[in-house]
């Protein structure tokens, strides 16, 4: 056992201060270790509970008010997370600030919307002990959302209990019994074959291509940006997935089944090969839709591509329905299914975790079956072979960042 020092600064307290609320300074002490230097420790009480932190080495903290320096911080923060928290406001504000910094930040910022706009305004007044299972089930019956933000709302509500749960600032989650469909009240847009062929008419490069990747791979918008020329895997006949892009925000992919690799069929490797011979940034650390305003360091951004470029396309193509990146994935979905693709290979090709969400949605694969469902679909979507001048004029500087 490891042999400590103890420098009480001051000493601990039996009160239980983080049950009660009051203030606690916690004790200070350097243990020393069977190998390396010796260490400063920061012990506190979190409820019934005593815990420690490990600040340093007495070598990178030599005195101890170099240690106490660092203890300084820490303390404030446990005055504040240790205090009993009386309200779902409070307790929300802890999710924010121990639990969100794990999740992506876009994810974190989704949720703060979410917080912020419609969460907190009913419930941030509420004590822990008077958010009820019913009383939560009837709120969202009023919330103006769509199904499936309403089950957002309440998985985020779950979420917030369950951390809640694990600190052990409440014993059970009365959001675990809400009922609240995610199921859609529409079905969404998708896009025929020929009004694809349409579409791509109208397009110039690199909005040409990358529709053409995404109808034909069922990308989502953030993995098809993030592709690297290095993901691309000509000779297997492989896209290989790594990474999605947010708000030009790296990160990891959605779930472990979004980072199984893509089959590449000859026809999409032909398309991909034409535009990398083309395009200023063709290099395998490049990205594949770099954007030249930003010298090839980040790509597009998605949103300004599909309002001043895509739409204006599809209108002049004739096409009335709401586009959007999301409807490419759809299409992509839809039209695999059409030619005779079954579930599983549906489900393998669009990379989804839960085969529900690919029969709810959309109606293990092995390659051979991915490779032939992707080869049906690319023959039933010619891609334009010569570089075509659009019908009308649409595009905002057809080359230009979109940024």
């Amino acid at each position: 056992m490891a042999a400590t020092i103890a420098v009480p600064v001051p000493a601990c307290s039996n009160r239980k201060d983080s049950m009660s609320g009051r203030y606690q300074n916690g004790c200070l002490y350097r243990e020393k270790r069977k190998s390396g230097p010796a260490v400063w420790v920061f012990r506190y009480r979190d409820g019934e509970h005593h815990r420690k932190e490990q600040l340093g080495t007495v070598k990178q903290m030599r005195t101890r008010s170099d240690a106490l320096k660092a203890c300084e911080h820490l303390r404030g923060n446990i005055n504040r997370e240790t205090k009993s928290l009386r309200t779902f406001g409070e307790l929300a504000d802890h999710y924010t600030t121990h639990e969100l910094p794990r999740k992506t930040p876009y994810y974190g910022e989704v949720c703060a919307g979410y917080l912020r706009t419609w969460i907190l305004p009913k419930w941030a007044a509420y004590s822990l002990s008077d958010v009820k299972t019913v009383a939560v089930e009837s709120w969202l019956e009023t919330v103006t959302l769509s199904p499936g933000t309403k089950a957002k709302l309440r998985n985020l509500m779950h979420a917030i209990f369950n951390h809640a749960m694990r600190w052990e600032f409440a014993s059970a989650n009365p959001i675990t019994l809400v009922r609240q469909s995610a199921k859609r009240t529409r079905v969404p847009e998708v896009l025929t074959a020929d009004e694809i062929g349409a579409l791509l008419s109208e397009l110039e490069d690199p909005w040409r291509t990358a529709l053409y990747v995404a109808v034909t791979t069922g990308l989502r918008v953030s993995e098809l940006l993030a592709l690297k020329w290095a993901d691309v895997d000509f000779a297997a006949g492989e896209i290989r997935l790594s990474r999605g892009i947010v708000r030009q925000r790296i990160g990891e992919m959605k779930t472990e089944a979004s980072r199984k690799p893509l089959p590449l069929d000859a026809g999409l490797a032909d398309v991909l090969t034409q535009w990398r011979a083309s395009c200023p940034y063709n290099q395998d650390v490049d990205f594949i839709f770099a954007s030249p305003d930003k010298k090839g360091q980040q790509p597009y951004w998605p949103n300004a591509a599909m309002e001043d470029h895509i739409r204006p396309a599809a209108k002049c193509a004739g096409i009335e329905k709401q586009l959007g990146w999301h409807v490419l994935r759809h299409t992509f979905g839809t039209l695999v299914k059409s030619q005779g693709a079954d579930v599983a290979t549906t489900q393998a090709l669009m990379r989804h975790a839960n085969v529900s969400v690919t029969m709810d949605r959309y109606v293990q694969a092995v390659t051979p079956a991915k490779r032939e469902a992707q080869s049906r679909l690319v023959k039933i979507l010619p891609f334009p072979r010569v570089s075509l001048v659009p019908k009308c004029s649409h595009a905002v500087n057809g080359m230009a960042a979109s940024d």
